[in-house]
């Protein structure tokens, strides 16, 4: 099975932005749960075949502050 691997940060607007790793999809949802099924959608049409993918979500959460 293929697997698509995408990197998901915080958007600076409010909610967040996933791109895939090695394949030209992006796409961008308010929630984690509405990121799911944006991703889901984006990966079923940018491949036009019925195969079944994984899809796996690397979420990063980045902190920055002052020692």
């Amino acid at each position: 099975m293929e697997e698509v691997i995408f990197l998901v940060e915080e958007s600076d607007d409010g909610g967040y932005i996933a791109k895939a790793l090695g394949v030209s999809i992006f796409t961008e949802a308010d929630t984690l749960e509405l990121l799911r099924e944006a991703v889901k959608e984006a990966v079923h049409c940018h491949y036009d075949d019925n195969k079944t993918r994984l899809i796996r979500l690397h979420v990063v959460k980045e902190e920055v502050f002052a020692a």
